[in-house]
């Protein structure tokens, strides 16, 4: 299976989305009505828990809506309030021993379900780059102060009233600069799914925070998640993702004080943290390496091949992808 990867730069909200959202609209349409429109929240609703958890963000939410043509349904949907469910696979962790500091992480999806945008913004006075979903959260990213974040599915299957992850940590890169400010924004603005968000900034403290609709958000002096929040409760799902193997890869990885950055980068094109069985449609659709500073850099990574962007330094442009299956 091809895809195509493509670098986005969005000085303004309004301004380079539209195209990306006509050609994903479609299957996020089917998706968001999948279980008909009567369960999915009126507008009134979605603007309602903008304006009551992320205030600083609705004026952002309004120019997006307009700039790709407005109207209800469009609206409701990025607003990602009460969507569907949907879960990843990933694993992440950041590594702290010694400057540069950087946080590292696998994105395990689908390729056919992968929106594959890497989007350069300014929207709020701080540029980000970001692993876009649904248009415009974050799956992963960084922005100008050095904040890096990166989910993770819990591993739970509870769902809730809250918002989609990904656009609380797009309210996190566009308004948070440290990791202590990340924690309180995952404390106070409630996620429908249970993920692990792995933080650091650019003094090097790094932290896994657990959020969920059914418990109080957990925050954990821990650099790095796979897809469980303590004692796995989805047997199977546990299982198939081999998570609490990964996770105690990365924890003995961490804590050997003869592993270096460079391997330690290196392991996440390898198993058990690099999945490749496309065939039972989950796999590593990219790895990506951010950098703790100011400089804002990332380097997107697959077998035999790169791509590498800096805040400062953002080009547009593609890269094709070939995953097996």
């Amino acid at each position: 299976m091809e895809r195509v990867l493509r670098a986005i730069r969005a000085e303004q909200p309004a301004a380079g989305l539209a195209e990306q959202f006509a050609r994903a609209w479609p299957e996020y349409r089917r998706w968001y009505l999948r279980d008909g429109p009567g369960a999915r929240p009126m507008l009134d609703e979605c603007r309602a828990a903008l304006l009551r958890y992320m205030p600083a963000l609705l004026p952002t939410w309004e120019r997006i809506v307009s700039g790709v043509g407005g109207g209800d349904l469009p609206a409701r949907f990025l607003s990602l309030w009460r969507p569907r469910p949907f879960l990843t696979g990933c694993s992440q962790a950041a590594w702290t021993r010694q400057s540069p500091y950087f946080l590292v992480r696998n994105y395990d999806y689908h390729p056919a379900l992968w929106e594959s945008v890497l989007l350069w913004s300014n929207w709020n006075g701080r540029r980000v780059i970001a692993m876009t979903d649904c248009l415009w959260g974050v799956l992963d990213g960084t922005n100008d102060a050095g904040l890096v974040v990166a989910l993770s599915f819990g591993g739970r299957r509870v769902v809730g009233v809250g918002f989609g992850l990904p656009i609380i940590l797009r309210y996190i890169l566009e308004f948070c600069a440290t990791t202590e400010e990340a924690v309180d924004v995952l404390r106070t603005v409630p996620s429908h799914m249970a993920y692990n968000v792995t933080l650091l900034d650019a003094s090097g403290d790094a932290r896994t925070v657990q959020v969920g609709p059914d418990r109080e958000t957990c925050v954990l002096p821990l650099p790095h998640a796979t897809n469980h929040q303590g004692t796995p409760d989805w047997e199977e799902y546990a299982r198939s993702t081999a998570t609490l193997a990964r996770d105690a890869f990365l924890a003995e990885r961490l804590g050997d004080p003869s592993e270096s950055a460079e391997r330690f980068v290196e392991r996440f094109l390898e198993p058990p943290l690099y999945v490749s069985e496309f065939g039972r449609g989950w796999g590593t659709l990219y790895t990506a390496v951010y950098g703790a500073s100011g400089a804002g850099q990332v380097t997107l990574r697959w077998p035999g091949q790169e791509m590498a962007h800096r805040i400062g330094e953002f080009a547009e442009g593609e890269v094709l992808l070939r995953f097996p299956g």
